[in-house]
């Protein structure tokens, strides 16, 4: 069995982030979505209220989990017995710092493997910040988010 993990902190989960989990899972048996815990970034949603988030948002796809995790990545893969990280790539600028991430790992935990996967072209331009910033001066990001994102979005910011 192909299981995947696909990191990120996902402070909202976004459309992009929805697309390159479907499609992961043409290509792996499972994905788990892993949230990070970072205690020195300023979130918007808690840990345990993205994962809730997204799980609703993914219930009807099978084969896909939602946990949080701290520490090194490499870890929670031993953990799981994972041995393919999933990586979103909007644009050329994201692959460097991805590449450098893929070499670490690879260092740390032998065999760990990493797939890239471009945005589609309709959602190259989605950020989590860029959907924070929108939704908090009351633009219109309907399209940026799934159903279960946009509402916590309206009742956060209203």
């Amino acid at each position: 069995m192909r299981k995947a993990v696909y990191p990120g902190s996902f402070d909202p989960f976004t459309n992009g982030h929805l697309d390159i989990v479907k499609r992961s899972l043409k290509i792996v048996d499972s994905v788990t979505i892993a949230v990070l815990k970072n205690t020195s970034k300023k979130n918007l949603f808690t840990p345990d209220e993205r994962v809730e988030m997204i799980r609703e948002t993914v219930k009807d796809l099978g084969n896909v989990e939602v946990e949080t995790f701290s520490g090194l990545l490499v870890d929670f893969c031993k953990h799981h017995n994972i041995s393919i990280v999933i990586r979103g790539l909007r644009a050329v600028s994201d692959f460097d710092y991805e590449h450098a991430i893929f070499l670490m790992n690879r260092q740390l935990l032998e065999g760990l493997e990493t797939v890239f996967l471009l945005s589609s072209e309709n959602h190259s331009f989605i950020s989590s910040s860029i959907v924070k910033e929108v939704a908090s001066l009351g633009g219109d990001i309907s399209g940026q988010v799934p159903p279960p994102i946009l509402a916590r979005l309206h009742k956060h910011f209203q």
